[in-house]
């Protein structure tokens, strides 16, 4: 080896080598190697990039044998990997702030989501219809922390990009449909996530957080684990005051960005911003809020210049808040806008001018504080803007009045400083050579403040100049335009064009402003707008078309079209994808069918619309030629969206085309359209009812789907010692639907025999799960319905339950006075020990059917069951009076539990008040007993005075006794409905 060699080596040998960067794999093999490496003070890789190893790790398909891609396997090593990504999290305390500058919206997704299930958020609940005050610590603070990131993420997406060279990640076209696809769902989400979000403010009691603890606890035993988190002795600790400061900031933020739409929301920004500034004067050290002080307080100021609530006195404005509060209040005073150009901040006084020239129809307050500026900028030394020159060439008198106005106030504040005296000599100076008109500078030399400054001699002097250049003026020559006459840059009318784009509605009109814009700037401007969105479905054909012209046309129009259609503007819809249509057949096949799809849509919601609206016209045949040609549509390479099958199968069986479904469909598309399935499934069993056994086959088979939608699969973990333990459930995938979806097709019927239909299915479904034979729910047709099913195990209970009542409620707001309906809706309250509300629609099941009660009510609705189930909610309720009046309404008078009753002497209702309803003249003795052994004189008198009556006499004719029966019937029905109504 050569000398230089060895020194190479002991120079190299002598540096301290690089340690190598840890493995993401190293981390499954020792269970405290990523505690330790979080501790150290330069991890390499830092936490936010072991996140996206660990889950992009975990979330990697796997190949079967048949080298076929199958979805991640739910194994030991993805769980564990899973786990570890949450303990970094925990590590950094799940500060959004860093989460989302480190994650991209995909991955910070998938991370959350798991945080939901390993802290037991109930699969399948909207988190709206949570009750944060009965869910442990941590499960309710796993909620918040997404919804916050769900409006955050909302509102980052708003904010303008900035423009860089095209990496991988940018160039990947399906990581831009999966980020599109997930801010459309969290926007549909929003107003959900901001309920969660309030509601939090209204807990008091302080939140706890999932730790590397408390994780471990989780992994070694979730029962354990679930218990100490429920019983908050573990996780980390987190004050209310501290969760509400960064609630009320997020909520700010995310109705601050939704003020251009909705000017009440910048009030709500504003309430909020000011309760986050009240709740961080409160800390000493914040160690649990991240937010950002200083867009904090944009934020606030901006907020109260948008709502009127800036005072021009308060010292804390910066200057473009007194500016904004001065135009505001109309208030110009030249003292005011001097005082204000005073700022030392050079910067701060430049932005201030440029705002207020931007302002509309505020002329003479630019001039003024260019006048303003002008002087204070002589007064330091500094050179005239180019703004004040050019207010120079074509000046007005009240302009250079002001000029002299601001002239005298600036120096007598200043009136020792001779510096300030010879400053302002050249300032006049230079103001008189400016003035082209010879009368203005006869007012500049013959003011005050002229003549006080400068000495006779050098006045003459420049008198004498201004008369030799007066007399060489070329008075042909053309004058230099003003500053306010000079056209806009271009930036500007792109800016205009791009307004007018959003705005418009005309088809033709649109084209006409993207070539304008197209001939002034080359970039997408399908994205000028954020709430432009078309489907996922469409979007990569959209985005593939070459032409960049035709490619924000086309996608300009639909997202417009589809915008009209949410706001129920049918006829700018039709205009608009008519016009889209016809663009599209020139070049593309695919995206022709995609707009005929779209217009069958469209045709399709605005004649339901029309319907839900009280028209009974039955749709044109044309419509549902077109209906049935969709359903028969051969699929070749098309984009399709789910939305437009199930609604043609939801009109099909709204206008009752049960033959058609029935029989008709081709089978190929009822196996790959679970929506045609479904609809097929429903369609067979409508048409045979009411009819014999033949109809449970089909009845069955419908039975058998939706059991299948409302599933789980369990997933186990085998402990060290061998036990299995119960890890979490996630919705099963062997149904044709998600659960959420099937619920989102139902609510698009509104046939009555079809909803009758899948009500009985699930009554009899929910009361199978709750095996509870004496608090059975009644619906129709439950006969139709098997009696038991093979795997009690695998059905998500509550999600039958949250179904049902969807169901019943969706029903009764199409039809509130069907009594089968609204007998089913008092029962589902009657088995969930709801008494009040059961008897309510008890009642008005009643009242429907017998016009409030003038007529009898049908045995068929008032059954001994119903009747009873009322008496169990009068006597649960405490009222015991009303207890022994309906035990007169069974067929059987029931005097022991009517004796019972008014043993009571603990009753909330009108007692004494209710024995006119009384026909049975058995309990009024009774009640003339009970009164007379308690000493209650007058209460007795009463009892008396019913008996006495004459129509109650035993010796009357049958007739006379019914009449005086059901007179006291509708009475009592009539006043118990006034009670609960």
């Amino acid at each position: 080896m050569s000398a230089e060699a060895v020194d190479r080596v002991a120079v190299s040998g002598s540096r301290p080598s690089t340690p190598p960067q840890t493995s993401w794999f190293e981390f499954l093999l020792d269970e405290m190697l990523l505690e330790n490496h979080l501790q150290k003070s330069h991890p390499d890789p830092v936490p936010v990039q072991l996140v996206i190893q660990f889950l992009e790790q975990a979330a990697k398909p796997s190949v079967n044998e048949q080298n076929q891609v199958q979805p991640p396997a739910d194994n030991r090593r993805n769980r564990t990997l899973k786990l570890l990504a949450l303990k970094v999290a925990a590590h950094l305390k799940w500060d959004l702030d860093v989460l989302e500058k480190g994650l991209t919206i995909p991955v910070l997704n998938m991370l959350l989501n798991e945080l939901l299930c390993v802290s037991k958020v109930p699969p399948g609940v909207k988190h709206v219809d949570l009750d944060l005050s009965t869910l442990p610590p941590t499960t309710a603070m796993a909620v918040i922390i997404y919804n916050r990131w769900a409006i955050r993420t909302i509102v980052l997406s708003s904010f303008p990009e900035k423009q860089t060279k095209p990496g991988p990640h940018q160039m990947n076209m399906d990581y831009m449909v999966l980020c599109h696809c997930l801010l459309l769902q969290l926007k549909e989400q929003a107003a959900d996530s901001i309920m969660v979000l309030e509601g939090s403010l209204g807990l008091k009691k302080d939140f706890y957080i999932h730790t590397l603890r408390t994780l471990d606890l989780l992994a070694a035993d979730p029962s354990t684990a679930n218990g100490e988190t429920e019983s908050s002795t573990a996780g980390l600790r987190i004050s209310a005051d501290e969760l509400h400061c960064q609630v009320h900031y997020d909520l700010g933020g995310i109705f601050f960005q939704q003020g251009c739409s909705d000017q009440l929301a910048y009030e709500k920004a504003r309430e909020h911003f000011q309760q986050t500034r009240e709740l961080l004067l409160k800390f000493d050290l914040t160690l649990h809020v991240h937010l950002d002080e200083k867009r904090l307080a944009g934020y606030w100021n901006a907020c109260r210049a948008l709502t009127g609530a800036l005072d021009p006195s308060d010292t804390q404005l910066n200057p473009y808040g007194q500016i904004n509060s001065l135009i505001r209040t109309h208030n110009y005073q030249v003292s005011q806008l001097e005082n204000i150009t005073t700022t030392k901040k050079q910067q701060a006084k430049k932005q201030v001018s440029t705002n207020v020239d931007y302002a509309q129809g505020l002329d003479e307050v630019c001039h003024k504080l260019c006048v303003c500026n002008a002087v204070r900028d002589a007064l330091q030394g500094e050179v005239l803007s180019v703004r004040f020159h050019q207010l120079l060439h074509k000046p007005r008198k009240h302009v250079v009045d002001f000029m002299l106005e601001v002239c005298t106030r600036s120096l007598d504040k200043d009136r020792s400083s001779e510096t300030s005296k010879r400053k302002m000599v050249i300032f006049l100076k230079t103001l008189c050579e400016s003035l082209a008109e010879p009368h203005l500078v006869f007012v500049v030399t013959a003011h005050k403040l002229f003549t006080e400054l400068l000495k006779e001699e050098d006045r003459k002097i420049l008198v004498e100049q201004m008369r030799k250049r007066s007399a060489t003026v070329n008075l042909c020559a053309k004058p230099l335009p003003s500053f306010y006459d000079i056209p806009a840059a271009a930036s500007v009318n792109i800016g205009q064009l791009e307004q007018q784009l959003i705005l418009c509605l005309d088809a033709r009109r649109i084209r006409q402003i993207l070539i304008e814009l197209h001939s002034m700037a080359e970039r997408p401007f399908w994205r000028v707008n954020n709430k432009w969105e078309v489907p996922p479905d469409y979007i990569n054909v959209i985005l593939n078309i070459k032409d960049n012209l035709t490619k924000d046309l086309v996608y300009i129009l639909m997202a417009k079209g589809l915008h009209c259609i949410t706001v129920k503007d049918f006829a700018h819809t039709r205009q608009l994808f008519s016009a889209c249509l016809e663009l599209v057949t020139e070049f593309s096949p695919k995206l022709r069918q995609v707009m005929l799809n779209e217009m069958l849509l469209l045709e399709v919601r605005a004649h339901e619309t029309g319907v839900a609206e009280g028209s009974n016209v039955r749709p044109p045949p044309d419509l549902v030629s077109r209906v049935r040609g969709y359903l028969e549509m051969r699929i070749h390479d098309l984009p399709l969206r789910q939305i437009v099958g199930e609604e043609c199968v939801a009109f099909m069986l709204n206008w009752r085309e049960n033959e058609y479904l029935t029989l008709q469909v081709p089978q190929q598309l009822v196996m790959n359209n679970p929506y045609i399935k479904l609809g097929q499934l429903l369609a067979s069993t409508c048409k045979e009812l009411p009819g014999p056994k033949e109809s449970r086959r089909t009845a069955k088979e419908l039975w058998e789907v939706v059991v299948q939608i409302c599933s789980v699969s369990n997933q186990h973990k085998r402990n060290s010692d061998g036990r299995v333990s119960l890890i979490k459930q996630r919705e099963s995938s062997m149904g044709i639907l998600q659960r959420s979806r099937f619920i989102t097709f139902i609510k698009k019927l509104r046939e009555p025999l079809v909803l009758t239909t899948l009500i009985s299915l699930f009554v009899r479904f929910h009361s199978i799960v709750r095996d509870d034979i004496v608090n059975e729910v009644t619906a129709e047709y439950l006969a139709i319905w098997p009696s038991t099913l093979a795997n009690m195990q695998a059905v998500d209970v509550e999600a039958v339950a949250v179904t049902v009542k969807e169901l019943v409620t969706y029903a009764l707001t199409l039809n509130p006075n069907n009594q089968s309906w609204l007998i089913t809706q008092a029962d589902i309250y009657f088995v969930t020990n709801q008494y009040s509300a059961a008897l309510h629609f008890y009642l008005q099941a009643g009242a429907v059917c017998s016009d409030f009660f003038t007529k009898a009510v049908a045995p068929d609705v008032y059954t001994d069951q119903v009747l009873k189930r009322m008496i169990k909610c009068c006597s649960m309720l405490n009222c015991h009076t009303q207890v022994a009046v309906l035990c007169q309404f069974l067929r059987e008078v029931d005097y022991m539990t009517a004796f019972k009753a008014l043993q009571e002497q603990n009753s909330h209702d009108a007692m004494d008040s209710f024995y006119d309803y009384i026909w049975d003249v058995t309990i009024l003795e009774y009640l003339t007993h009970i009164h007379h052994k308690r000493g209650e004189s007058e209460k007795r008198q009463i009892a008396i005075k019913a008996i006495g009556q004459t129509e109650l006499n035993a010796s009357n004719p049958e007739e006379v006794l019914q009449l005086a029966a059901q007179k006291r019937k509708k009475k009592f029905l009539q006043a118990m409905a006034k009670l609960y109504f």
